[in-house]
């Protein structure tokens, strides 16, 4: 053994030397050292290592040596021996542990939920244990509910509820059980369980005194919550060990100082902290340790916590504290999601936010961190991820800064790829705007500070602000409990200003919803607040109220609370966070209704995947009976459903079952019969904000006045009302007529083979059969309707020169335009759809002979559609074409339409394909879905 003294001319610092007499670390120059020997190998003071020379070696001399600085130890002389060591050379003999700071350390923070159950923990001790971290520091919180049970008990013990008892007794158990689970036996288990129970005893004396004086002060609430935390961190800690890894727990209450500056916010106190912190760790110098969350103290060393999302708050001051690489918050989802996935079902995992975007989507109520939480990781740029402790797998979100902006590209630097310029949305949900107004407010200084002064007396907060330039008038949202007392107060405080009419009014508009659009790169987009605006316009949400910062960080807005969800889902679709969805009505699920949902669920996969279009058929209404689906009717087994599970039809609760599915903002109805009565209801859809997509001619051919009030309302509203199918089935005869008009074209003349039917008839009707018998082979090939006279009349083509005119713009009645009949006139009614075709032969020698008058003159027949734009008429006829006329060219049930314009006056415009049949009429009716969901944000 060797006993050593030492006498130093400067102070000593810990210091470190190899084998022989060269240092590691170095002391202060002119240190001297002496030591006294006693025949070892090798000795230690402090963390100076030394071997003694072998001539040395079982003497007892004393050297005395000095640091020369020059990294050497210099021998002296030789002294007298020592015998007896000084107290301080006992203190060198264990070193004072320094706390590293720096990328070495990552800090993780668990919550309740993580650590809910003893198997939580153990899983949680796994991923501790499994970071390959080299120093860690983890932060818990109490165990799920444990924290909301201690409120409540305390509140029974003030309220003289001996319940309390029982409550407290269940929480013992709970953990009792859980460290027995975890521990199984040994010291470990019998010292938590010591504590446990020690701790128990203390609170069940402190919650007497609480019953007894009825009345608990806020450091003694503290102190009593804040037990959850420090069970959880000593039975985590312990459970970690149990796997193999050495750590150590701490007690935040030990270690953080905050300075509270409101009742229900804490200002932590850095300096001071960091000094508790270096102390506690020069004792207990460990590569990992585990903290309690939530709970703190103040300068005073009162017991105190870190408030709402105290634990979250906890890994960031800690993380300041270590200056550390980085901090996850351990929950149990994914990431941050890009709204609220309660509501938008379609929300997706945001891969990475930066401070100000997390800072804003938390201020207005999504669950990301605390505003707060994120000032103190921001003082050294270290990043926080999100991490769910139940899918580790999931890479989470990542909370970082980017590099300012870069004007010239409009890019942030290190901003990973992908990153839209709309990260987020977020509601807040029953507020309340008041309106403060008159002209008298206009140039008058103070009268801002004098309203929001009225309001922090009535102990309202402000959540948003909107003011005009006029200084008019200033409008701003409180929440909807505390609308009431602020009016009264602003009434009060302007009552002379408001009894001389200096302002007109204080009003109030109750239930309304913030929904708040975040992005970092918004201010370097153009058109962001334009497509938001436009989104909600689409989905007929009016706005209340706006305001943006000049950071453009967000933009926020005022709708009614009745359209949250759905302003929600449309805003978040519009910017392509998730796929345009479209809540789909069908009515009349016959030949053309039944085959447009055969379309759908075979390009349902192929829209989503490829076009991010969500179809979802939520109602299909029939002439008897009906299918609701809150969700989406599954169409692989429509038919099944519609006969097993269907309803009495009834088209007031299917429209009512359509509007009603808030969580999707977009809904049309698909209107696939040929029913005038089902046209009457267009008016009342379209001013409900649902779009209207049809192949019935009945609406735009009815009544004039009530055609053009239909088109006035859905010009006035962003809500659309296609019908592409009612004039050429699959063929673009309504947007190429468009297209013209709204390019400055003149049309003169409008003319065309609009009949799938009767183009088939005419196109056989070549002399080698007869007329009558031409027209029974069309109506099994089911090209005519049942019946065939419906097609013969001539009125379905009537129809679509009656819309074609008034989409010209001629306001033509449909009884102006007067068809030439195919029916002989006594077939025309009181015969059976039997007995016409029977009788049909009778009359087929009248076309006979005109089709044989038209062959001498190297001519064909065939029914046309005429709109005469010049002399404001349209015309149904038989004519007679030359073999060389387009018309004469087409074969089958194709239709053709020839637009005369004055750009194609020489030369007309021709539109040719096939017009007739279910397939291409519920083609032409799915183009319109596909045009309509390009003009509510999917790509077009």
């Amino acid at each position: 053994m060797a006993a050593c003294a030492c006498g130093r001319g400067s102070s000593f610092a810990p210091m470190d030397c190899a084998t022989g007499d060269r240092l590691r670390a170095r002391p202060p120059d002119g240190t001297y050292f002496r030591l006294t020997l006693k025949t070892p190998p090798a000795i230690r003071i402090g963390r100076l290592w030394m071997t003694p020379k072998a001539s040395t070696a079982g003497h007892d001399d004393a050297f005395r040596l000095k640091y020369s600085g020059s990294g050497s130890l210099i021998k002296q002389g030789t002294v007298a021996v020592q015998a007896a060591v000084t107290d301080f050379l006992k203190q060198e003999d264990n070193p004072v542990e320094t706390l590293p700071k720096g990328d070495s350390w990552s800090v993780h923070k668990f919550g309740g939920t993580c650590v809910g159950t003893w198997e939580r923990i153990w899983n949680v001790a796994g991923i501790i244990v499994n970071d390959s971290s080299l120093r860690k520091l983890v932060v818990v919180s109490a165990m799920s509910k444990v924290t909301d049970q201690m409120y409540i008990l305390l509140k029974k013990a003030e309220n003289k509820d001996d319940s309390y008892e029982a409550d407290l007794a269940q929480i013992h158990k709970r953990h009792t059980e859980s460290a027995i689970a975890l521990l199984k036996e040994g010291t470990e288990l019998d010292r938590f369980l010591d504590t446990l129970k020690s701790d128990v005893q203390n609170l069940q004396a402190i919650l007497r005194a609480v019953y007894i004086a009825g009345h608990c002060t806020e450091s003694f609430s503290d102190f009593i919550v804040g037990h959850g935390e420090l069970w959880s961190a000593q039975l985590l800690a312990a459970t970690v060990r149990k796997r193999g890894l050495s750590c150590t727990w701490m007690n935040a209450w030990d270690i953080l100082v905050v300075d509270p500056t409101t009742p229900n916010q804490v200002d932590p106190d850095f300096e001071a902290s960091v000094k508790k912190m270096d102390a506690w760790y020069s004792k207990n110098a460990t590569d990992t340790i585990i903290v309690t969350g939530f709970i703190a103290s103040t300068s005073d060393n009162v017991r105190t916590t870190l408030k709402r999302d105290g634990s979250d708050f906890s890994a960031a001051i800690f993380a300041a504290l270590l200056k550390a690489k980085e901090v996850t918050i351990w929950t149990d989802v994914d990431g941050v999601y890009s709204a609220d996935p309660r509501k938008v079902s379609e929300a997706v995992i945001l891969d990475t936010l930066t401070y100000q975007e997390a800072w804003e989507l938390s201020y207005f109520g999504a669950y990301v961190l605390h505003p707060r939480t994120i000032m103190p990781v921001m003082r050294y740029d270290i990043p926080i991820t999100i991490r769910n402790v139940f899918n580790i797998s999931a890479q989470g979100t990542k909370i970082s800064s980017y590099v300012s902006s870069n004007a010239e590209t409009s890019l942030h630097e290190n901003e990973p790829e992908g990153c839209s310029s709309v990260k987020g949305f977020a509601t807040i949900d029953n507020v309340a705007l008041i309106n403060v107004e008159g002209t008298g407010m206009a140039g008058v200084p103070g009268t801002a500070s004098e309203i929001f002064g009225a309001v922090k007396d009535a102990g309202a907060n402000v959540i948003m602000i909107s003011q005009a330039s006029s200084e008019h008038s200033v409008c701003f949202a409180v929440p909807q409990r505390e609308a009431r007392a602020v009016a009264k107060a602003l009434e009060e405080k302007f009552h002379r200003a408001l009894a001389a009419r200096r302002l007109s009014r204080v009003d109030v508009i109750p239930n309304c919803c913030i929904l708040a659009a975040v992005g970092q790169r918004m201010a370097s987009t153009p058109g962001v607040s334009a497509t938001l605006f436009s989104a909600l316009a689409k989905a007929n949400i009016n706005v209340r109220a706006i305001a943006q910062g000049c950071s453009e960080y967000n933009v926020t807005i005022v709708v009614d609370q009745q359209d949250s969800v759905r302003a929600l889902k449309a805003v978040h679709s519009r910017v392509y966070l998730s796929k345009t969805t479209m809540s789909v009505g069908i009515v009349g699920p016959g030949l053309i209704g039944g085959t447009l949902l055969k379309q759908l669920n075979e390009q349902a996969a192929t829209l989503k995947e490829e076009f991010n279009i969500d179809l979802r058929v939520m109602g299909i209404l029939g002439s008897k009976s009906m299918l609701l689906d809150d969700r989406a009717i599954s169409l692989d087994s429509w038919k099944h459903l519609l006969k097993e599970n269907g309803e009495p039809a009834d088209i007031h609760r299917f429209t009512d079952h359509l509007r009603s599915s808030n969580s999707i903002p977009n809904k049309v109805i698909v209107d696939c019969t040929a029913s005038a009565d089902i046209a009457k209801y267009y008016y009342q859809w379209i001013k409900k904000g649902i779009h209207v997509i049809t192949p019935n001619k009945k609406a735009n051919s009815g009544p004039l006045d009530q055609y053009l009030r239909l088109r006035d309302l859905q010009r006035q509203s962003y809500t659309h009302y296609f019908y592409e199918a009612t004039v050429g089935a699959g063929l673009p005869i309504i947007s190429t007529l468009r297209g013209l008009l709204e390019t400055g074209d003149k049309i003169l003349r409008v003319e065309g083979i609009f009949s799938g039917t009767l183009s088939y008839i005419f196109n056989c009707f070549n002399g080698e059969k007869p007329f009558s018998q031409i027209v029974l082979e069309a109506k099994d090939s089911g090209y005519t309707e049942p019946d065939p006279r419906d097609d013969l009349s001539g009125m379905d083509v009537a129809r679509k020169v009656t819309i074609l005119a008034r989409e010209i713009g001629l306001k033509l009645e449909l009884e102006n335009v007067q068809p030439d009949s195919l029916v002989p006139e006594p077939l025309r009614e009181g015969c059976s759809i039997e007995e016409f075709l029977n009788k049909l032969p009778d009359y087929d020698e009248k076309i006979e002979e005109m089709r044989a008058e038209a062959e001498r003159c190297n001519e064909v027949l065939r029914y046309v559609g005429i709109v005469d734009v010049e002399n404001g008429k349209g015309s149904v006829r038989l004519e007679r074409y030359s073999r060389s006329h387009p018309f004469a060219q087409l074969s089958g049930s194709d239709n053709i339409i020839s637009f005369r314009t004055k750009r194609y006056n020489a030369q007309p415009l021709i539109v040719r394909g096939p017009g007739a049949g279910a397939e291409v009429t519920a083609g032409g009716v799915f183009c319109d879905i596909l045009r309509l969901a390009s003009y509510l944000g999917a790509p077009s």
